[in-house]
């Protein structure tokens, strides 16, 4: 190993810096831009091949700046390692440039085939270069092939037709780079003499991060216009779900809607006759957001239209059932019903693929469940009713599958039995009251929130 020439003056080192001095600074842009892309790629969490590919791109090109400078050749001392990879790196900067140019689409219809071809000949080349030494002919075959890749680039490039202007301005760009390369490759083959090509690069280079800008501030703009959509959105949903429950002297209900989105899917209604009859009504609509904000409207709209049924259960569902039927985009709605009578003492109950209601009487919680099937899937579906006694202090929950299955870390899910027993601790506390405590319990077990929580509690103090 030859060490470094200890004659070397400060002068001479510094004319040689002098002389690299800009093709060193490009360097190490590009390297840093490099790891900035792949930083961006950890902090979104999510691997982007144009983006990996385009960080190897400019953090290989950088590399190749400062390994082949003058000044790097008189400082590091002449190991094989390092003139091997002088020698090679040449070779080793056009794959990931192949690859990025394939996934940016510029290498159009036939860039899959082309971009491995390309990838064959340069490891090839490395291969033959460490096998068989640093041959002349070796850097002919790379400036060939890189010429013909070249042309083929700038060729289709600039037959395309386009309005997108962000393509446009890379397309120039990339002319530009491709313009410059293709010189110094000519020249390569003419004398092996570079100078130019990294300017290039460099305007290639801005041109991506002025897009990237574009394109940033326009999503930021777009997601903008988003937020106030769904801000409107959640007004519009929230003025559809009943301000609260009348004042009457038989019931005391109170109604906890926790969407996990601005807008959500599920809903609840009040139908109440008169003081002594009222009818609870609580649904879920298949998946999240918007969509099924859109459906859980109309689940308002066949509600509405079932007033009529307010005192049978079963026949409101299945009413609702017919509207909603081919009308939902094969969402579907799971839903209970609730139908209160101070008069006869009596309540009746019937549910569409719900999770069960539950009855706290006399400090047991018991579970009261008469499911048919869901709501807008089967147009033939039918539903039942059963009748329960009513009696003064009885306490009714209705709530939506968010309640129960919400999740901790170890994914196990809060159920239906802590869901019991804190109804039969809470017993003596108001039903607003037990309502803040069950969803401060949920949101303390879960370790997010993955789904709607809807929750409906009724107290029957009694026909007076």
């Amino acid at each position: 190993m030859m060490a470094i020439d200890p004659q070397l003056t400060a002068s001479e080192v510094l004319r040689v810096f002098h002389h690299d001095e800009f093709d060193l600074f490009l360097g190490s842009a590009f390297v840093t831009v490099g790891f900035v892309a792949v930083g961006l790629c950890a902090v979104r969490r999510r691997a982007d091949a144009l983006l990996l590919w385009f960080a190897v791109f400019a953090a290989l090109y950088g590399t190749r700046l400062w390994v082949q400078s003058s000044l790097l050749r008189m400082i590091v001392p002449d190991t094989a390692f390092f003139w091997n990879l002088r020698w090679t790196i040449d070779f080793l900067v056009p794959i990931p440039a192949a690859f990025f140019c394939y996934r940016a689409g510029f290498l159009g219809k036939n860039g899959r085939p082309v971009t491995y071809t390309l990838t064959v000949v340069m490891v090839s080349l490395v291969v033959g270069s460490l096998v068989f030494g640093r041959w002349n002919g070796f850097r002919l075959i790379n400036n060939v092939v890189i010429i013909a890749a070249l042309i083929a680039v700038v060729v289709w490039t600039m037959r395309q037709r386009t309005p997108n202007r962000d393509f446009v301005i890379m397309r120039w760009a990339l002319l530009i780079f491709a313009t410059l390369a293709l010189w110094d490759n000519v020249e390569g083959v003419m004398r092996g003499h570079r100078k130019v090509e990294p300017y290039g690069f460099a305007v290639f280079l801005t041109a991506l991060g002025y897009v990237a800008a574009r394109r940033a501030f326009r999503r930021d703009q777009e997601l903008g216009e988003i937020q106030k959509e769904l801000d409107v959105a959640r007004k519009i949903q929230l003025s559809i779900l009943p301000a609260g429950f009348p004042n009457l002297p038989t019931f005391r209900v109170a109604a906890r809607y926790v969407p996990m989105t601005s807008v959500a899917g599920d809903f609840y209604e009040f139908l109440v006759a008169d003081e002594a009859q009222a009818g609870l009504l609580i649904a879920d609509v298949s998946g999240h957001g918007v969509p099924s904000a859109l459906i859980a409207s109309m689940v308002k709209l066949a509600a509405s239209s079932q007033k009529s049924n307010l005192t049978n259960p079963a026949e409101l569902l299945k009413g609702m059932n017919s509207a909603l039927c081919g009308n939902t985009q094969k969402q579907f709605v799971t839903a209970a019903y609730v139908y209160l009578d101070a008069r006869a003492k009596e309540m009746r109950y019937s549910a569409a693929a719900h999770l069960p209601m539950l009855l706290l009487r006399g400090g047991d919680v018991t579970a009261v469940e008469e499911n048919g099937l869901m709501l807008a899937a089967f147009d033939f579906a039918d539903y039942s009713t059963a009748v329960y006694p009513l009696m003064a202090g009885d306490r009714l929950v209705l709530y939506t599958d968010g309640i129960v299955e919400a999740e901790d870390s170890k994914e196990e899910q809060y159920g239906g039995d802590r869901l019991s027993n804190l109804l039969r601790e809470s017993a003596s506390k108001p039903p607003a009251e037990v309502a803040d405590l069950i969803l401060k319990s949920v949101q303390q077990w879960a370790a997010r929130q993955d789904d709607d929580r809807t929750l409906l509690i009724c107290d029957y103090v009694g026909s007076g």
